[in-house]
């Protein structure tokens, strides 16, 4: 056995032709999870993003909003599909970058949704993490059961190869698991409990402010069970056992890799929860995945804008990563207020998220639209 489990794959010119005859084509979704907005859907989802939300949770509260019922929460959707599919180039890398999502109507409890997935395009680009590489631009759309929009997500993602990854090791040199101190843990479990839900409350867009600070949520130490209940609540691969999985493992053995601990096969997804898979794809730690990360972000909106608001679009790039052991600091600014050509009150919010080495891994911009003390 090698001490790098998973399979090395690289960008050729015959790889890349194969790539650029699928621009513009709508990508086959395998990994779906939930399409159905039920209830238990909607609280095992938002069990593994931490989301207390009683808007997403309670009946008799939800029946009290504007809703009139429970509503998912707008991250929801990245457990229907998590805005990506992995495409082509078996045994080169996937990170995502970026996504923008836009959301045009709410998920009520009971919808069922349908994605599809669209390849934008893609370029060949160099990085200082991983030298020869690939941007790849991809598309979600996000269809009821009545055939409407309700929300699309354009994705960037990096496609580098492994051993390039691991022998420039960039992050090599960062102390994980992070060496926490009882005191600096019980601090972190403080602000974690500090959270603020804004619910009930009407915010009107009169009495906001620019510079304005948001509450912020705090995620972390990020450990091995909070991605477990990630995947209970989003699943963003298919995750199967036993000769299910076998089955698939033999007809796609770049899709999985033999952990030196166990013997046994795991999905290439192990490098969120194995280390030596992190190790093998050129990371120190097992790390985040970057549509969780935004899911939190996206929490930060919904907790500050309240029942009646709306989060309209949220933008997030990815930089550096999220390791196990991890602590992250999520906030908000408002940065502009503005009525819009439909006359909905907007209000633009700068995000961060910053963890213990003060390092930034979540720049992004929000647009919230909220009530109007004046005009509705």
């Amino acid at each position: 056995m090698t001490d790098n489990p998973l399979h090395d794959g690289f960008i050729t010119d015959e790889a890349l032709a194969t790539f650029r005859s699928r621009v513009g084509s709508k990508l086959r979704i395998k990994n779906i999870f939930n399409e159905l907005a039920s209830k238990d859907a909607i609280r095992k989802f938002c069990d593994g993003i931490g989301d207390p939300n009683p808007l997403w949770r309670d009946e008799e509260y939800a029946e009290s909003s504007r809703y009139g019922s429970l509503i998912a929460p707008p991250s929801w959707l990245a457990s229907v599909f998590p805005t990506w599919v992995l495409q082509g180039l078996p045994g080169v890398h996937a990170f995502q970058t970026s996504t923008d999502w836009e959301f045009l109507e709410p998920v009520l409890l009971n919808d069922r949704i349908v994605p599809e997935s669209t390849f934008l395009d893609f370029r060949i680009t160099k990085s200082e993490f991983a030298g020869k590489s690939i941007l790849e631009r991809q598309e979600a759309r996000y269809f009821n059961q009545d055939g409407n929009l309700v929300a699309r997500a354009r994705v960037a993602g990096l496609r580098a190869e492994r051993p390039s990854t691991r022998e420039k090791g960039k992050y090599d040199s960062i102390q994980l698991p992070h060496p926490w101190t009882e005191k600096e843990l019980r601090a972190v479990e403080e602000e974690v409990l500090a959270e603020e839900i804004r619910g009930s409350i009407t915010r009107y867009w009169e009495d906001v402010e620019v510079g304005e600070k948001l509450p912020q949520i705090v995620r972390g130490p990020l450990g091995l069970s909070d991605t477990i209940a990630y995947c209970i609540g989003a699943s963003p691969v298919q995750i199967k056992a036993h000769g299910l999985a076998l089955q698939e493992y033999r007809k796609h053995p770049a899709w999985a890799f033999r952990d030196l601990s166990t013997c046994a096969l795991e999905p290439i997804y192990g490098v969120h929860y194995n280390k030596a898979a992190a190790n093998s794809a050129g990371l120190p730690y097992p790390y985040d995945t970057a549509v969780q990360r935004h899911c939190w972000l996206m929490q930060l909106m919904t907790n500050w804008m309240g029942d009646d608001g709306w989060l309209m679009r949220s933008f997030a790039k990815y930089r550096n990563f999220v390791y196990l052991s991890d602590v992250l600091w999520i906030r908000g600014k408002v940065a502009r207020k503005y009525i819009d050509e439909n006359g909905e009150h907007c209000v633009v919010i700068k995000t961060t998220a910053t963890n213990q080495r003060d390092e930034e891994v979540m720049p992004g911009l929000s647009t919230v639209i909220l009530p109007s003390r004046e005009n509705g």
